[in-house]
């Protein structure tokens, strides 16, 4: 198993500094990541930076909360795209998911999903598990699906929760071989990794990148 291809090495603290950055691009290069993932004001630096390797430019849409207009993540989505980003990670809008608003968060998903793929680029859909019920969850995973996403990714990273095995069991029954998907949050050792992609995860989102595929085990306190 290749760990470093199912890896986007991510940093998405408020906090992330220009040098940062840089260092996760190099660490990025130099592990041969999948993708680096960060927030949008990074793109076009990242774009740069890696504009010579095969990483993959990742940035998120309507991060963290999910509460933005449809418009909105269109334009954000949009934006990134000109701006260098090859792929999306947007987030559902969660209260809508939570309210039984289904139509909704199709026609968000939908939205943003017709204006990525527009320029040939991939979107993943975060859906926020540790927020939803086992029903919920299995209903989210449908209206994915039917949204023409590429992915559904398990968690931002900046709930109560993260990846969790129950959750990539219930992706898997709807999406597994349809469309990717991507473990996000928790991804703490090789074991985590690998017990992960066995449930069917063919991304892993997490700051430990070079920890994992270097010692095996990520540090403390980090995404």
């Amino acid at each position: 198993m290749e760990l470093n291809k199912y890896i986007d090495h991510t940093v998405l603290k408020p906090e992330t500094t220009i040098d940062k950055i840089e260092k996760l691009c190099e660490e990025a290069i130099e592990n041969n990541f999948a993708a680096v993932c960060i927030n949008p004001s990074f793109v076009g630096m990242c774009s740069y930076l890696l504009k010579d390797s095969d990483v993959k430019v990742c940035t998120v849409i309507g991060f963290p909360l999910g509460m933005n207009t449809i418009a909105t993540k269109v334009f954000e989505a949009e934006n990134a795209i000109l701006n260098g980003a090859d792929e999306i990670d947007m987030v559902i809008n969660i209260g809508a998911a939570k309210g039984g608003a289904w139509e909704y968060v199709l026609e968000d998903i939908s939205a943003v999903a017709n204006v990525v793929h527009k320029h040939g680029k991939i979107l993943k859909v975060i859906v926020e598990v540790c927020l939803l019920t086992e029903e919920e969850q299995h209903k989210v995973a449908e209206v994915v699906l039917a949204s023409g996403a590429d992915y559904i990714k398990t968690s931002t990273g900046f709930s109560t929760g993260g990846a969790t095995l129950a959750a990539l069991k219930i992706m898997n029954e709807h999406c597994g071989g349809k469309i990717g998907i991507k473990a996000a949050g928790g991804v703490r050792n090789m074991a985590d990794a690998q017990a992960f992609i066995e449930a069917g995860a063919t991304r892993l989102g997490t700051s430990s990148g070079v920890a994992l595929v270097t010692t095996g085990e990520a540090k403390a306190g980090q995404y």
